[in-house]
């Protein structure tokens, strides 16, 4: 994927940052999920915290490492849906510049069983929509 249908802007805190003084490899996860947070909002119209969903995959190839003055954007779009699976691909950057491209699947599942179901049809109409 080539094309990113979203955009989010991020700060660098302090506590993102070790002791080489760019932001810690682990950090870059806490950044997709921030982005993906602001996806749901924005885009699906729900909140990570009132929904089912849980990460069952995460994959980050890291391209250079992000200072701590650097203006971080994290743009993502969704590839292709499965029944119960919502994939996102992911390009970090700072300061405009790559910096990590990653991948997410995050699955739809009951709260009260566990199991997967159907993601919404909403979400479906939504992504059709911005992608």
């Amino acid at each position: 994927m080539n094309e990113y249908d979203y955009e989010s802007r991020l700060e660098v805190r302090l506590r993102d940052i070790d002791f080489m003084g760019h932001v810690n490899n682990a950090v870059y996860a806490t950044y997709l999920e921030q982005a993906r947070e602001a996806y749901f909002r924005d885009v699906l119209g729900v909140s990570l915290v009132d929904v089912g969903t849980v990460l069952v995959n995460l994959e980050v190839d890291y391209v250079h490492s992000i200072d701590a003055d650097a203006e971080v954007t994290v743009a993502l779009g969704v590839p292709e849906l499965g029944e119960s699976s919502l994939p996102i691909e992911y390009e970090i950057r700072a300061d405009g510049d790559r910096a990590a491209t990653a991948r997410t699947v995050q699955v739809v599942v009951d709260p009260e069983t566990g199991e997967s179901r159907t993601l919404p049809t909403e979400w479906r109409r939504r992504i059709d929509r911005t992608g």
